[in-house]
């Protein structure tokens, strides 16, 4: 069975997209456990390769129970939005540059709150303290759980 790829986009793939990817995989274990047919991946617009997470996503979802010390960013690329089944960025600025940079995927590219239907930009917690990450991350967190919900919640 082929895995239907979602792809949470951001700027740096050091923070935002990273989080939402995590805290996706454990709302999908949570959520819809026997689900092996979903794949979760994050990528930046303008990432470098082989980048850490920030210390600061990386101790706030610690504090949650979730791992991302080995994290690694990478670079987003036109192959990787025509694999996913669902490109989800954190801003509306990035969702209309992928969509410039790939026109034929325009219908399976919104940002997170978009696809679910409440809010609007995630702010980008880089250079912020923890207590702003932890908000970030309660966000991604609820925009997460709403988005498997309405992508998978009909399907077994």
């Amino acid at each position: 069975m082929a895995k239907k790829k979602i792809l949470f986009v951001c700027t740096g793939n050091t923070c935002r997209s990273p989080m939402a990817e995590a805290l996706a995989r454990r709302a999908l274990a949570e959520l819809f456990p026997e689900r092996r047919d979903i794949e979760l991946a994050s990528a930046g617009i303008v990432a470098l390769s082989d980048g850490d997470a920030s210390y600061q996503a990386v101790n706030v979802l610690k504090e949650m129970g979730i791992d991302l010390s080995g994290h690694k960013s990478s670079q987003i690329n036109p192959e990787d939005i025509e694999r996913a089944e669902l490109v989800l960025t954190m801003t509306r600025a990035h969702r209309d540059n992928l969509k410039r940079l790939v026109p034929g995927a325009v219908n399976k590219i919104y940002t997170l709150a978009e696809y679910v239907g409440c809010g609007g930009d995630i702010p980008d917690p880089f250079g912020a303290g923890e207590e702003f990450y932890r908000t970030v991350a309660g966000e991604l967190d609820n925009l997460s759980r709403a988005m498997l919900r309405k992508l998978l919640g009909g399907q077994a």
